[in-house]
């Protein structure tokens, strides 16, 4: 399976805010630090407030903070909703696509079975559980 850059951007940013959860950053500084376009990033948390994963404040003090606990956000369903524009393939476009094969196709539903395994696999971890440090975290001697 693969992830939408959107998508891979969006967990990015989410595991950078749970490392400090009720911290906030800039989306500026947060491109910056993940190496991201930052119109893109912006965009990206754009969709993840409109979702309810994030808070956005405008001026000074303000930035994009995490709007629930990292512990009850998991990896499948950030993926599940920032994948939804996404067909894996032309049959799961919403209008069904024009594939020449799909009145008698065998493949779409071991694709859903494989989609849905994927996701189930991602529902058992947290986006605490994969919070990524900033730049100047400290780190245990002997760490590189």
């Amino acid at each position: 399976m693969r992830l939408a850059a959107f998508t891979d951007y969006g967990l990015r940013v989410l595991m950078r805010l749970a490392d400090k959860p009720d911290r906030a950053l800039t989306t500026s500084a947060v491109a910056t630090e993940l190496r991201i376009p930052y119109n893109h990033l912006a965009k990206v948390v754009q969709d993840l407030a409109r979702a309810g994963y994030v808070h956005t404040q405008r001026g000074a003090g303000g930035g994009v903070r995490l709007k629930r606990p990292p512990q009850a956000i998991t990896l499948g369903e950030v993926v599940r909703c920032l994948e939804q524009r996404y067909a894996i393939v032309e049959c799961f476009r919403p209008d069904g696509g024009a594939c020449l094969l799909t009145p008698h196709c065998r493949f779409r539903t071991r694709l859903v079975a494989a989609r849905e395994a994927f996701l189930a696999e991602l529902d058992k971890t947290s986006i605490a559980e994969c919070a990524h440090p900033g730049p100047h975290a400290a780190r245990a001697p002997g760490v590189a």
